[in-house]
């Protein structure tokens, strides 16, 4: 299980929002490949990075401090989510050394871009599903699709994603606790790997999540909870090493 530490990104700044609202943010730095470096050294063995501007503009904004984490850390992989709705922008992150993108609204709206490129960069596709009472969310979380998350799940597996990243809006930013029973739900209804997002707030959450990894659930993304310090990434990623041998 691993657990992947957060950077969302407004403004060139480390921040983290409640429910996905723009104007609800906290800015916990102002030098995010800093942090980004930190929990390196702390342990995390992946970096999960939203560009928070970019979900909304429907475009890279802060591309060049991703491209500053990837470059300064090349031995961690860079996930890397927001804005990302074309094939251009795709090889230019993978160009600059972000190991997966994340498609989310791009592929809710127009499905037959995930199989193309899958295709295209075949390893590097991670789909992020975001759901509201099981149904996703698009356009930055601002509006609700008519679309079932594991109608849509299913989908992508076929089209050769490597994983879903699964998030409970309701739950994101609020420190109120893992979705345990809808993230076993899509995960047992496919079978490509799930990493769970949303609501991670202590060891509790981490050793819930453990407890059900063998349906297929294979990270957790955690963020709010690491940088107020209900979660100690490194005891959390130590933690997740233990449960799962």
């Amino acid at each position: 299980m691993l657990i992947i530490p957060a950077i969302d990104l407004k403004d060139g700044k480390c921040v983290r929002l409640r429910q996905g609202r723009m104007e609800d943010n906290t800015v916990f730095s102002n030098d995010p490949v800093a942090v980004a470096g930190r929990w390196i050294k702390e342990g995390a063995r992946r970096i999960h990075i939203v560009d928070l501007n970019g979900a909304f503009a429907g475009k890279p904004v802060n591309g060049a401090v991703i491209e500053a984490i990837a470059r300064a850390y090349p031995e961690v992989p860079v996930q890397v989510g927001g804005g990302i709705r074309d094939e251009e922008t795709i090889e230019a992150y993978l160009g600059a050394g972000v190991r997966y993108v994340i498609l989310g609204t791009k592929a809710v709206n127009v499905p037959h871009f995930v199989s193309d490129v899958c295709t295209e960069f075949p390893g590097h596709i991670i789909v992020g599903l975001d759901a509201k009472d099981g149904k996703v969310a698009i356009d930055g979380w601002s509006k609700l699709s008519g679309h079932d998350v594991v109608d849509l799940a299913k989908k992508y597996q076929d089209d050769g994603v490597e994983a879903i990243i699964y998030t409970d809006i309701g739950r994101d930013g609020m420190l109120s606790g893992v979705n345990i029973e809808a993230t076993v739900h899509l995960a047992d209804a496919i079978t490509i790997p799930v990493i769970a997002s949303g609501g991670i707030t202590n060891l509790d959450d981490i050793r819930k999540l453990c407890g059900v990894a063998d349906h297929g659930i294979t990270g957790a993304i955690t963020g709010r909870a690491i940088y107020e310090g209900t979660l100690d990434f490194a005891e959390a990623q130590k933690l997740a090493d233990e449960l799962s041998k």
